[in-house]
């Protein structure tokens, strides 16, 4: 009897410690509530998006021609009908850029592939967002503007079609080296903008030309079960970043894997010395309550890279993530000629391997003070790193700029890391907290 009390008493004692375990309230850096929006994760339900309309039923047939006319007649059609979905079947559809509209979904089946055009000639010059600037560009495979609740989803593929773009962005950088993107245009994959409540989920988003998912001026989007990709060899795919967030609020990405020729997840926002003031600068802004989780990376440039085009970030989260071949886990880009903000970053519960931990320096390419006399001061605070085991080739590369930009409030916490160069600076960032971290089997203070 005694021995049952006593079992009893432990289960009991667990229970409760396993109920405060489970009541701990999941908090952004700056320490408030992450809302419930965030843990609800589950797959689009089709079945309750309105009437399914299958593409091959509407004179879109598999056999290499471009059916945009007959794609985006459908779109129309099932918008004025009250909405409903773009269903492609097994076999591969090309297409150029598609506009959808209020009520339209896309929905991708297994062995289904809409293909993008490799002519940019099917994709019109509309005013977008690019580059940190509101401009005249191409628009995108996908584009989605002005919608509230858009979805994308399936197992299917969205393919971009990329490789003569690529090709010919690197023939026309051998005889003009400074050639920008804009310079050598090319549509994005999808270009999500001014919209909210949207969920992409389960589809693989593969070979770009540019950019792979650009989200901009969005709040409450879900990017959730994803595969994007694009090669590293033996043609680079350029500029084909997984992710682009651009001026948004609310932004979940989760069991995603990504691998590209550029960053997996950029944070955008806007460039140039006057980008923070809007009588001077239009569509620029920040963004805040981005979470990125249990995802994996293959080859990219950077994990999370606040920049080039940023000038505020706050409450972002990188965490639970298996990191393969990342040149940055964590990189600060610091633009000399455009005011900076990125604050209250943490990044922790980490696993893998990669060129620099943290890379913090400035970033001057198409630098650009347009008349201005002085340089925009910026500021990077209350940026966390913890709970990670990463192999490396520079543990911290960090350039100190005064005059440029002011570091403060950093954390390392519980860092296990092996790193070919195993420099550290803590006195480069005023107010560095360093608890348990470990480089090369020696403590650091």
């Amino acid at each position: 009897m005694r021995k049952l009390i006593m079992m009893a008493l432990v289960m009991l004692v667990c229970t409760s410690a396993f109920a405060k375990k489970k009541q701990k309230v999941d908090l952004f850096p700056d320490g408030t509530p992450i809302p419930e929006w965030f843990r609800q994760t589950d797959e689009v339900d089709i079945s309750k998006l309105g009437k399914q309309y299958k593409i091959t039923d509407y004179g879109v047939i598999n056999d290499g021609n471009i059916y945009t006319k007959e794609l985006q007649s459908l779109i129309d059609k099932i918008a004025a009908e009250g909405g409903g979905v773009v269903v492609v079947p097994q076999g591969t559809f090309k297409t150029g850029a598609l506009f959808f509209k209020q009520g339209v979904h896309l929905h991708l089946l297994e062995g289904g592939t809409l293909m993008g055009s490799d002519d940019c000639s099917d994709f019109p010059i509309i005013k977008t967002r690019i580059e940190g600037e509101t401009c005249l560009y191409y628009s995108a495979l996908v584009n989605a503007d002005g919608i509230d609740g858009f979805t994308v989803s399936g197992k299917g593929t969205i393919d971009g079609n990329g490789l003569r773009y690529w090709k010919h962005f690197w023939e026309r950088r051998t005889w003009n080296p400074k050639c920008t993107n804009k310079d050598e245009q090319r549509p994005r994959l999808v270009y999500i903008s001014n919209c909210k409540n949207v969920q992409i989920d389960g589809v693989h988003l593969q070979n770009s030309p540019f950019w792979t998912t650009h989200i901009y001026n969005s709040e409450n989007v879900k990017l959730l079960r994803l595969y994007i990709y694009s090669p590293a060899k033996p043609v680079k795919a350029p500029s084909t970043d997984a992710i682009d967030i651009d001026v948004c609020k609310n932004v979940l990405v989760k069991h995603c894997y990504m691998s590209v020729n550029d960053d997996a997840i950029a944070l955008k926002g806007g460039k140039g010395p006057w980008a923070d003031d809007p009588t001077k600068s239009e569509g620029n802004g920040g963004n805040e309550n981005i979470i990125i989780e249990d995802c994996e990376y293959g080859f990219c440039h950077g994990c999370l890279t606040c920049g080039s085009e940023s000038i505020y970030d706050h409450n972002i989260v990188l965490r639970r993530i298996k990191v393969t071949e990342a040149n940055n886990l964590l990189w600060l880009k610091m633009r000399p000629d455009t005011p900076q903000r990125y604050e209250y970053i943490t990044v922790e519960d980490i696993v893998g391997n990669g060129k620099n931990f943290i890379l913090i320096k400035p970033w001057t390419q198409f630098y650009d003070l347009k008349g201005r006399k002085d340089t925009p001061m910026s500021y990077s605070d209350h940026i966390v790193m913890r709970n990670i085991d990463f192999d490396c080739d520079v543990f911290f590369n960090v350039e100190p700029r005064e005059d440029q930009y002011k570091l403060s409030n950093f954390t390392f916490e519980n860092l296990n890391v092996r790193a070919k160069k195993a420099d550290f600076h803590p006195e480069y960032v005023s107010g560095f907290t360093i608890k348990n971290v470990v480089v090369n089997g020696e403590v650091q203070k």
